[in-house]
């Protein structure tokens, strides 16, 4: 073997790629931000989750156990409702994730040393956060029973129950914790993430190599035009992989598609073009199809840490919850579990709608800028 030119390319392919100013800031950016994301942003023990209450007792001992909940950090008080319908609301639009309901005879059933029910409505939707609530909820309830069944009641002659207070848990949505329910619309969002913005990126810039994409500029176009024409083909993709997604969590996981399907479809041409119009904006910092290829995948990892996909934005940092209403990815997957595991309608996910319209809006037109600026002469 020549070890002295094979040395020699060695070196000098090493040089080259320290000399590329973006792979080499990707080298040392990429490890220290995923290990940060990594290490600040995920936790599995999820707390401080919205939780609408309905207190029907309004009675001291009612109060002593409101507190209960939400001194152990893993409920935060959203909502004193008026009524059930009110708490079945906030749950049903997101807005809450647990439910708490006590009844009018809760302080009574105390007093006599009868065992009394509150009621725990947790959303299922997002297994982690359900867990942690119904786990949080049940040691509450414990804590709270060996608090009464003190001496207190044995000195006043009452009967002792096995358990004074009785939490029951009503899992909604996904009442058995069935994971596949959770990760098929998480899994269609990262697919259309994964794919569209790599190939949007990578085939911008590899008509740009190939010379084609001058061709294409000097014609009558214009630029949005020209970007349009590029974005149309991708959409499509993105729908077949969406509706091949739908069939095999129905067909193979039995997932429930309670909602509106052509809600759905609708509200997914808007993610999809987000995601295109990334790809465009991708593709005019790009040399090369491979620095595209690698700013495509330095996005995959936050879009699976930070939209909530697998672990719970409740359970982030705030800073890094805001960190994930910046990627689309985060409105897609509440909107679509709120259509398909919900049932929900538009007036429940108009807010991550106009989100994803607000980012096309904002990353279209700054494409648009950045794509003139960087291949119209």
């Amino acid at each position: 073997m020549h070890f002295g030119r094979l040395r020699a390319l060695i070196v000098k392919e090493f040089i080259q790629v320290m000399r590329d100013k973006l792979t080499l800031a990707m080298l040392i950016f990429m490890p220290v931000a995923q290990l940060l994301i990594f290490g600040f942003a995920i936790n599995t023990d999820v707390k401080h989750l919205q939780t609408a209450i309905f207190d029907q007792s309004r009675t001291q001992e009612s109060r002593e156990m409101i507190e209960s909940f939400t001194a152990s950090n893993y409920f935060d008080i959203k909502l004193y409702a008026g009524n059930i319908k009110e708490v079945n609301r906030a749950v049903e639009s997101g807005a809450a994730k647990v439910g708490l309901i006590i009844p009018p005879d809760y302080a009574q059933k105390i007093k006599s040393g009868r065992e009394a029910a509150i009621q725990v409505i947790i959303d299922a939707t997002d297994n982690m956060s359900a867990s942690s609530a119904m786990a949080a909820a049940q040691t509450i309830g414990m804590l709270k029973s060996q608090e009464i069944l003190g001496d207190k009641f044995r000195r006043m002659g009452f009967e002792i129950p096995a358990q004074a207070v009785d939490i029951r848990i009503r899992p909604w949505y996904n009442p058995d914790f069935i994971t596949s329910w959770y990760l098929v619309p998480g899994i269609m969002g990262l697919l259309l993430t994964i794919t569209l913005i790599a190939m949007m990126a990578m085939a911008i810039v590899r008509e740009s190599e190939q010379g084609t994409l001058e061709q294409l500029l000097v014609t009558p176009m214009r630029t949005w035009e020209l970007l349009l024409s590029k974005i149309l083909p991708y959409i499509i993709v993105g729908y077949i992989q969406v509706i091949v997604s739908i069939i095999v969590g129905m067909a193979v996981f039995k997932m429930p598609f309670l909602g509106s399907k052509i809600l759905f479809f609708v509200l997914t041409f808007f993610y999809v073009v987000a995601n295109l119009s990334l790809g465009i904006m991708i593709s005019t910092f790009s040399q090369n199809q491979m620095q595209a290829l690698q700013l495509s995948i330095f996005l995959i990892l936050p879009s699976v840490l930070l939209s909530g996909f697998v672990f719970p934005t409740e359970a982030m940092p705030s800073g890094f919850r805001y960190l994930g209403e910046c990627i689309p990815i985060t409105y897609y997957i509440r909107l679509s579990r709120q259509i398909i595991l919900k049932g929900g309608g538009f007036e429940f996910v108009w807010k991550d709608t106009l989100a994803l319209c607000v980012y096309i809006a904002v990353m279209f037109s700054s494409s648009i800028v950045m794509f003139k600026k960087r291949f119209v002469p």
